[in-house]
């Protein structure tokens, strides 16, 4: 991936606010909110100003005015540059053609699920399956109602593709605890056997992984397999 002058998510957003027309940043923050565009992009209101200076530095838009609405404070009134135009055609392109690893809390839980107990984990499965259909259901309203606007789905697009994500993860969540229930799930055996002993207090953790067969049987040989720096 480029190396961004300002990397921020939050700069790409200002730079597709501004591409459209020139306006102040409480301007950028409304209509991005209005838009929808906050469930996509990280808005905070305080980092923006930040980075809109940081835009302004790298050239990549420039103040155009001063304005004065009533009573208001006076705001700038900020344009983008052809440098910062081709930015964000460039970064625009980047995201859309360019598929990057990104860390999401459920695959770092997921990283770690031996370190609750098999119905823990099953339960908290099922939570989130649970909270995800809520998720769901908001969206589907949503876009029922931007339908019956009319607003054209190249409008929404963002959250329909959020919508393909939440589905697919509900999915996997809700068959997951579903497979740890049957104990289809493989190396589930070690899992419920090593936590029992461990709750028990009869040997830790460590011990189990420096001895697997000792106290799991010949069944657990392939652990032995596992480099030790890998757990």
């Amino acid at each position: 991936m480029a190396r961004r002058k300002v990397g921020n998510p939050l700069a790409f957003a200002v730079l597709g606010c501004l591409a459209e027309r020139p306006m102040h940043p409480y301007e950028m923050s409304t209509m991005l909110r209005a838009r929808g565009k906050d469930q996509s992009i990280k808005l905070n209101y305080g980092s923006l100003y930040s980075v809109v200076a940081a835009l302004e530095k790298h050239g990549l838009i420039t103040a155009q005015e001063t304005v004065r609405e009533g009573n208001r404070p006076e705001r700038t009134v900020y344009a983008i540059t052809d440098a910062g135009f081709a930015e964000f055609q460039d970064w625009l392109a980047e995201l859309l053609g360019t598929p990057t690893h990104e860390f999401t809390q459920l695959e770092a839980g997921l990283a770690y699920l031996p370190g609750c107990s098999p119905d823990r984990a099953v339960e908290l499965l099922e939570q989130r399956a649970v909270a995800l259909d809520t998720k769901i259901a908001e969206l589907d309203d949503m876009h029922a109602r931007a339908a019956t606007q009319g607003l054209p789905r190249l409008f929404w697009v963002e959250s329909e593709y959020r919508m393909h994500m939440l589905r697919a993860e509900r999915e996997f969540s809700a068959q997951l605890a579903q497979e740890i229930r049957d104990d289809k799930l493989g190396g589930i055996g070690f899992w419920r056997r090593s936590v029992e002993l461990v709750s028990t207090g009869t040997v830790t953790f460590a011990e189990i992984m420096a001895d697997p067969t000792k106290y799991l049987g010949e069944e657990a040989a392939w652990l032995a397999n596992i480099p030790r720096e890998s757990y």
